[in-house]
This record gives C-alpha cells, sequence and structure tokens, in this order.
C-alpha cells in the first residue's frame, strides 16, 4: 500500500526546493495546465487548499470560485511566506490522508508539482513522486473510459491488467502510451489532439474524454522530455 503521508512530503520538499531557486519573472509565469495561475498563484494554491481542508473550509470544492478565493486570499503573499505555510501544515495533512485509498491533497500536490516542472522546462520530474498516483488512478478511469492501454509492456484498462502475452488478442485493441503520458492525460494535462498522437488504432474523442479527471481539454500542453 502506498504511503501517501510520505509521497505528500517527498512533493512537498521537492516543490521547496525548486522554489528557491526562482526568479520574479519565473514565478509570474503563467501555467498551461492551469492558465488562469501563474507559477507563484499554484504555490498559493498548494498553500491555501490544504489550510481549507483541513479547516473544514470547502464550500464550493473542488470548484473554481472555491480555489479562486484561496487564491486570491495569498495574492500578496511573498513566495517564501506560501512556502513557510506548505512546509508548516504537512504534519497535519500527513495524518489526514493516511487511510485514505485516493487522497485528493496528495494526488494534487503531485498534479501540481509536475504542471509546474513542464511550465518551465525541467522535463519530468523524479517518477517516484508521480507514478503511484498513476497506478491508484488509472485502473478505474481506463474502465469507465473503456479504453485499454499498453502502457510500457502491461495492458492495462476494460478489465485487463497484466503483461503483455504473445498472441494476446487484447493487445491488438490497446493504445500505446507511456506512463507519464497516462498520468498527464487522465488529469486532463492533454489535449484531445495529444491524446490522439500516442497510437493507432485510433479512439473516440468520447473515449478518451472519459479518461480525463476533469474533462477534456482543446489546448496542447508542453510536453516534458
Amino acid at each position: 500500500m502506498t504511503d501517501w503521508g510520505q509521497l505528500y512530503r517527498d512533493n512537498v520538499e521537492a516543490l521547496i526546493a525548486l522554489a528557491g531557486d526562482l526568479d520574479g519573472d519565473q514565478l509570474a509565469t503563467h501555467v498551461p495546465a492551469t492558465p488562469a495561475w501563474t507559477v507563484r498563484d499554484v504555490y498559493a494554491h498548494l498553500a491555501g487548499g490544504p489550510a481549507d481542508a483541513l479547516s473544514g473550509r470547502m464550500d464550493g470544492a473542488p470548484g473554481p470560485e472555491w480555489t479562486s478565493r484561496h487564491v486570491g486570499e495569498r495574492a500578496r503573499l511573498p513566495i517564501e511566506v506560501l512556502v513557510s505555510e506548505i512546509r508548516l501544515q504537512q504534519d497535519a495533512v500527513c495524518e489526514s490522508v493516511a487511510d485514505q485509498p485516493s487522497p485528493a491533497l496528495v494526488w494534487d500536490v503531485a498534479v501540481h508539482h509536475t504542471d509546474v516542472h513542464e511550465c518551465l522546462g525541467h522535463g519530468r520530474p523524479p517518477e517516484s513522486l508521480w507514478r503511484p498516483v498513476l497506478d491508484a488512478a488509472a485502473p478505474r478511469l481506463l474502465h469507465h473510459a473503456g479504453v485499454t492501454v499498453r502502457c510500457e509492456g502491461v495492458l492495462l484498462g476494460n478489465g485487463v491488467v497484466g503483461e503483455v502475452a504473445a498472441g494476446d488478442e487484447a493487445a491488438g485493441d490497446a493504445v500505446e502510451v507511456s506512463a507519464y503520458e497516462l498520468y498527464r492525460a487522465i488529469f486532463s494535462r492533454r489535449s484531445r489532439r495529444q491524446m490522439q498522437a500516442w497510437s493507432s488504432p485510433a479512439v473516440a474523442d468520447e473515449a478518451l474524454d472519459g479518461l480525463c479527471i476533469f474533462g477534456p481539454r482543446e489546448d496542447d500542453q508542453p510536453l516534458a522530455v
């Protein structure tokens, strides 16, 4: 079982280390995955979201009114203050997610950490910081979407899980995709066009849309290398 508290801590520490190297222009860079936000706003959300969850201030969550409120409340705070807030509440967050099978706060920090990496051209975060989230989220979403993928030698989705075997009929209908790209897609961080480009056979937009937690998007996203 994944230690969600440790995964949260690991992402927080990586984000804190990254923040120390960011200049004003980088902090003001708009993040394509969340185009209403700058990099600094993402840090404000990663401080404000957990603060709201811990205090029970969840009216409108997880919608835009909720996120806009706690980001707006931190609009004038320097990055050092945001980082301090994130750090100070991590123990309480870790305790709160210990027994959750799909802890939103942990998934949120991992996804937004990756958003910042892609936005700033830093490539992919270490796999250990996002792969447990993919492994927990992908089977249910693939089944819901009715899509089978071949992900680095393993078939996933639509009732199929396991290593690809010679002559496996399900493999012929599977879409080839890397683990990282599948992770980004299921959190609505890839456009329909980018997902259709994974490989043949082509998958209907409706099926791909069902794979995306936050619905489909039309704007292409930066690809990490």
